[in-house]
C-alpha cells in the first residue's frame, strides 16, 4: 500500500543556534576571574560577585547553580566550608569546596534586603519564579565576560563550570580528581570535556624539535 506524500513542515521559528558560533566554550584564564571579580567588588554587586565565585568553586551545570537554595550553603548560620547537591542530569551528588573568598561573597550576599525571606539563593525577580532563569543565568555571564574585553560568542555557562577543572588538570594532570569534581560518571565523558588528549598530544609535539 502506497503512502501519500505529505507536504513539508516548515519550522515556525528559525533554529536556536543560527548564525551563532556553537561548540565548546572557553575556560576562563586566572587573569579574567580576578579581572571579573575586581570589576563586580568595585560595583558593589553583591549577588553577581556571589554568583560568579560560587559557579567557580562549585563547578555546577548553570541548571543546578540557578535551583540552589540557601539550605544547600548554609548550616547552623554559617556558610558551609563544603556543600553537596543532586545534579538534575545525573541524578547523582557531587560535593564541591566553598573557599573563604566564597563565603565572604556569599554572607555579604544573604544580608542584602533582596535576600529578605527567600529560600533560594539567587530569587527571581517576579513572584512567579522563584529563581533566575538558566537564559538570565547565561546573559549575565555574557556580560561578565564582555566587560573586560572578551568575545561573548566563545565563553558561556559552561565557561564557569570548566574554569577552575582546567586549571586543576593543568597543575596535576589528575583526571580522576576532575571527574569526581564534575560529577562524570564516566572517565571518557571528562576527557572529551577537558579536550586533554588534544592538548597532551599538541604538548608532546611542541616538546620535539626536528
Amino acid at each position: 500500500m502506497e503512502t501519500p506524500n505529505l507536504p513539508a513542515i516548515r519550522a515556525l521559528r528559525p533554529a536556536w543556534n543560527k548564525g551563532r558560533i556553537v561548540g565548546q566554550k572557553r575556560p576562563l584564564k586566572p587573569k579574567h576571574v580576578w579581572a571579573i571579580r575586581v570589576r563586580l567588588e568595585l560595583a558593589e554587586s553583591h549577588r553577581d560577585l556571589a554568583l560568579f565565585n560560587l559557579a567557580i568553586d562549585s563547578k555546577l551545570r548553570g541548571c543546578d547553580l540557578v535551583k540552589m537554595k540557601v539550605v544547600d550553603v548554609m548550616a547552623s548560620g554559617q556558610i558551609k566550608e563544603r556543600a553537596s547537591i543532586l545534579q538534575s542530569k545525573t541524578q547523582k551528588p557531587v560535593r564541591f569546596e566553598i573557599s573563604e573568598g566564597t563565603r565572604a561573597s556569599l554572607e555579604k550576599w544573604m544580608q542584602d534586603p533582596l535576600m529578605v525571606g527567600s529560600a533560594h539563593l539567587w530569587p527571581g525577580r517576579f513572584h512567579e519564579r522563584l529563581h533566575i532563569s538558566t537564559r538570565q543565568y547565561a546573559r549575565i555571564v555574557r556580560d561578565w565576560v564582555t566587560s573586560i574585553g572578551l568575545e561573548a560568542s566563545a565563553y558561556g555557562t559552561h565557561s564557569m563550570r570548566r574554569t577552575k577543572v582546567t586549571q586543576i588538570y593543568k597543575k596535576t594532570g589528575n583526571l580522576r580528581a576532575v571527574q569526581l569534581l564534575l560529577g562524570h560518571t564516566k572517565m571518557d565523558s571528562t576527557v572529551r570535556y577537558l579536550g586533554v588528549e588534544l592538548e597532551d598530544a599538541l604538548a608532546i609535539a611542541e616538546a620535539i624539535e626536528i
